[in-house]
């Protein structure tokens, strides 16, 4: 197993440490507790990927010190956390709007229409991909394939796919999304 970083165990190689270690509520924590449980100590960092979904839900996104407490809680490096979000798309290191809107660019879903449907968000939402709104309700990326090539073009907004996509099935996302009252069918637990 891996060093824990904590200022009693340093890491054998110079590192970055942050200097503040994000904390949750005692819900949160035994909600993280339950996660590591299914694991043997010397397997906790299979425990990785829920982990950085609860934090990302907790504080936003993936920051500094989110990184810091999952590679404490895990007993891996930082650098072992940042290496498994950055690889990714649906964990986000940097700001996120709260809908998350993320349209395939692959080959199936642009030979579809694709490109159309990004420009289309983009120009509803007034953002280019890679960008978040002013308001911080939406971030528009492109993202590689998303598995669902039979059904192009799609995107994704958290964990709910939309497939078969028009400008017009588009207006109807974004507009619930707007509202307020775009109902996420799938929580990740």
């Amino acid at each position: 197993m891996s060093q824990q970083f904590l200022p009693d165990n340093p890491l054998p190689q110079e590192a970055k440490v942050p200097e503040e270690i994000a904390r949750f509520s005692p819900a949160v924590e035994a909600e993280i507790d339950g996660h590591l449980a299914k694991y043997p100590p010397e397997r906790r960092r299979s425990a990785m990927l829920p982990l950085m979904f609860i934090v990302q839900r907790e504080r936003g996104w993936l920051d500094k010190p989110g990184v810091a407490y999952i590679a404490n809680r895990l007993g891996v490096r930082i650098t072992d956390v940042w290496e498994t979000a950055t690889f990714y798309s649906m964990i986000y290191t940097k700001p996120a709007g709260k809908y998350h809107v993320q349209i395939c660019k692959t080959l199936s879903c642009k030979i579809m229409g694709a490109g159309n449907i990004t420009e289309h968000c983009a120009q509803r939402l007034g953002i280019k991909p890679g960008e978040t709104s002013a308001d911080g309700k939406f971030t528009l990326s492109e993202v590689e394939c998303l598995g669902s090539c039979g059904t192009a073009p799609m995107l994704q907004v958290g964990f709910d796919f939309h497939e078969n996509l028009t400008t017009e099935k588009v207006d109807e996302i974004l507009d619930a999304c707007a509202r307020g009252d775009y109902k996420f069918a799938v929580k990740v637990r």
